[in-house]
């Protein structure tokens, strides 16, 4: 692929290692996954050696989104939990969510309104690909939770303010062209009291295993890329990526300048990748 040279004086972002025009990053990652769509869950498999689904457990399990619901609905005014999950497309965070979600609404159904679970994602194909796993799950009825999907760009979400409980994202905001515009528009959605749960790849702070990691994922995964869909330039962007992302402190500071409070942070995997969360007040 050709590299982009922008005009002088445009304003400039990184897609990967290289600068291109802020204004075809979306596209450009866009691109991207929609080559990786159909083979998605293979390639976070590759890049986190299986860990991604034990680290996406436990990201659900630290959100707690069946107890969630559960204090929604012993306020004065009882209403459904409401859960965003944007760059959610394949559903993978979102069925983890709704199974935690029908076993706490197994004992009352009838009683109260359904949760919901929106999955939000840029990107049509990853979306398509999310929309028939939920058909083929039976998620698509009249089942406890009310799942939906949802196509359209996280720094510019169409929802009104405060209508949203949880807000979870997961491998997606590295992908976000302007991070603070996508944690400012997490922030309005969200009620007051509201919560935003944030799993990335991040920093290993241990030298002697982050050049360990880094040799795997510079030599590795866009080799695997190639072999099993043929597609290396996609998997050696997915790994960039990960390298330009700002270390643990330095995202956390992020999220709070968009106004978030209790802000925090946990490692998994030594630093593979970290769960980030805050608190709307």
């Amino acid at each position: 692929s050709n590299d982009l040279q922008p005009p002088p004086g445009a304003p400039e972002t990184h897609f990967g290692f290289r600068q291109v025009p802020e204004g075809d990053k979306a596209r450009l990652v866009g691109e991207v996954f929609s080559r990786v769509a159909d083979s998605y869950d293979l390639m976070n498999d590759l890049m986190s050696g299986g860990v991604h689904r034990l680290w996406k457990d436990h990201f659900v399990a630290s959100a707690g989104p069946g107890a969630m619901h559960a204090a929604c609905l012993r306020g004065p005014n009882p209403t459904p939990l409401r859960v965003l999950d944007v760059a959610g497309g394949t559903g993978d965070v979102a069925f983890r969510i709704v199974s935690d979600l029908a076993a706490a609404v197994k004992d009352r159904r009838g009683e109260a309104p359904r949760p919901e679970v929106t999955v939000f994602d840029i990107n049509a194909d990853m979306l398509r690909v999310g929309e028939q796993r939920a058909t083929d799950r039976g998620l698509m009825g009249g089942g406890p939770v009310d799942v939906r999907f949802v196509c359209g760009d996280a720094q510019a979400l169409p929802f009104p303010d405060g209508a949203f409980d949880l807000y979870t994202i997961a491998f997606g905001i590295r992908n976000v062209t302007k991070i603070p515009a996508a944690l400012a528009e997490a922030h309005r959605v969200l009620r007051r009291g509201g919560r935003f749960l944030c799993l990335e790849f991040s920093r290993v702070p241990n030298p002697v295993l982050r050049r360990a990691y880094d040799a795997y994922s510079f030599r590795m995964i866009p080799a695997l890329g190639e072999a099993v869909a043929k597609d290396r330039d996609s998997y050696a962007y997915l790994v960039e990526s990960i390298r330009k992302f700002p270390p643990q402190e330095e995202f956390a500071a992020m999220i709070r300048e968009a106004g978030f409070r209790h802000v925090g942070y946990t490692n998994l995997t030594a630093g593979v990748s970290a769960i980030h969360s805050g608190v709307k007040l």
